[in-house]
């Protein structure tokens, strides 16, 4: 039955075990006190009616105060009541190209004087009614009594296999999405309990950035050792900010190893965007060998970058990785102020 329907059954049993011990109370009374005069040897018509009769009406009084205490300790200890959930939060605590790891935080509270047991737990996560994951966690826990609890479900979405069922999904795209979970509780009395719960949002399907090298600068050219910077273009083909923090990177030129850092970077690339780093490398051109005459006269070099972003997004952090192979590449010497444009148009 519905926890108010039984609540107002346990009271009226209550009232009706309290009328019917009140009334046996006043049935027992006068043979109680006939019999106590009896031991006694006092006449019941001679004895004072005024004090025992005052008696009487105490010893009653205590009785049905006691009956009272006991009925509201039975209602107290025998009332239960529906528990509540809600959804306090869905969590990405990790996401990357290939997956994405969720955590939903559900808040669940036991009104009643027991503990009650948590049977299972369903989840669902769709998106425009079709489905991304589902599964059940059976034997979920134990909510105590009067108190609350904060479940945790997680769950995971492999981008890959959701691509290949729903062939509209791409890279780079926020999906919607609608979490439904079902909380299975065993109530006493009431029995088995469903409480369903729904939440709304966004989560991203992340696509790598597109990494290319635009040129080469430096200042002055030594055999020996010379300092350049690396201007790197970067395209962010998805559909939300990235907030770069930290870029990792490993640098060749002519297959000639140059560079392998990581560099703190502060820079953000909006959606469908591009954007440009300045990264410092110094390198020996005499390394290079019989290719570094190449390089000056301008023919160009062929170069590979690899590594990843370290980036914040309004899903959280996330490391992306990129690589570029098989690009052309030509130093330039870093303009002065005042050396006209046209220069570098012609390179």
């Amino acid at each position: 039955p519905p926890p108010d329907l039984f609540t107002e059954c346990v009271r009226e049993r209550r009232n009706r075990l309290q009328s019917s011990l009140s009334r046996s109370v006043d049935r027992c009374l006068p043979a109680m006190d006939q019999e106590s005069s009896s031991r006694n040897g006092v006449d019941m018509e001679t004895a004072p009616h005024k004090d025992e009769g005052e008696k009487k009406e105490g010893l009653i009084e205590k009785v049905k105060d006691f009956i009272h205490d006991i009925g509201e300790k039975i209602e107290e200890c025998f009332s239960f009541g529906k528990p509540t959930a809600d959804i306090t939060g869905f969590h990405l605590p990790s996401i990357n190209l290939e997956r994405a790891d969720v955590l939903v935080t559900v808040l669940v509270s036991n009104p009643n004087p027991i503990p009650i047991p948590l049977v299972d737990i369903n989840y669902l996560i769709e998106s425009n009614g079709r489905k991304l994951v589902s599964g059940t966690i059976p034997d979920a826990g134990t909510i105590q009594a009067h108190g609350s609890e904060t479940i945790k479900v997680p769950a995971t979405l492999i981008f890959n296999d959701i691509r290949e069922t729903y062939d509209d999904i791409k890279p780079g795209h926020v999906l919607p999405y609608r979490v439904k979970i079902d909380l299975i509780a065993d109530v006493p009395v009431l029995g088995r309990l469903t409480l369903p719960l729904e939440k709304e949002g966004e989560i991203p399907v992340p696509y790598k950035p597109d990494v290319d090298l635009d040129k080469i600068e430096f200042e002055h050219l030594s055999l020996e050792e010379t300092s350049a910077t690396l201007h790197m273009k970067i395209e962010n083909k998805n559909h939300f900010d990235l907030g770069i923090n930290t870029l990792e990177y490993a640098f060749s030129l002519a297959d000639v190893p140059v560079s392998n850092a990581n560099l703190s970077k502060s820079a953000t690339i909006e959606k469908c965007g591009q954007g440009m780093l300045e990264l410092p490398i110094s390198f020996r051109p005499k390394d290079f060998g019989s290719a570094i005459w190449d390089i000056i006269r301008g023919k160009g070099a062929g170069y590979s970058m690899s590594g990843k972003l370290e980036v914040d997004t309004p899903f959280g952090p996330m490391h992306l990785p990129f690589s570029k192979e098989g690009g052309t590449t030509r130093l330039k010497k870093k303009r002065q102020e005042g050396d006209d444009d046209s220069e570098d148009d012609q390179d």
